[in-house]
């Protein structure tokens, strides 16, 4: 990569899973908590895989306009992406999954399908996991 147009930046301090995280703005100010299913106290604190869900589905949303703009398909205020981050066990050490769903109301289906894998083609968080973790591609209208 060159010069970057953008360069985030947070800290995160404390005790790991169950500490802080900043964002060199102040824009974030969280506490982290393990889960509950993970054997944490849980509660309303945020953690790693949400915090990774939030933005895959932020940026993948993005990817997914810019394809279909340059198809030709307008997407209504109502399109989403949600995105189930898992964290498990697997090869001895913890790994991470994802699936993404993409909601295109009005869009024909094999049209939704196209764009989500178009999509995933140039979304830089699916370009930085591909190869890394497994990700499972759905499409709804």
């Amino acid at each position: 990569m060159s010069e970057p147009l953008y360069v985030a930046e947070a800290t995160a301090i404390g005790d790991g899973r169950n500490g802080e995280v900043h964002s060199s703005d102040g824009v974030i100010d969280e506490k982290l908590a393990v889960p509950e299913a993970m054997g944490g106290p849980g509660g309303l604190k945020t953690n790693p895989e949400q915090l990774f869900a939030a933005g895959y589905a932020a940026c993948f949303h993005g990817a997914l306009r810019l394809v279909a703009g340059q198809n030709g398909v307008r997407l209504g205020e109502q399109s989403s992406i949600t995105a189930k981050v898992g964290i498990g066990k697997g090869g001895g050490s913890f790994e991470l999954s994802v699936e993404l769903t993409a909601h295109l109301p009005g869009v024909e289906q094999g049209k939704a399908d196209e764009l989500v894998a178009q999509a995933h083609q140039v979304c830089p968080y699916s370009r930085a996991t591909r190869g890394n973790i497994e990700v499972k591609l759905t499409a709804t209208v």
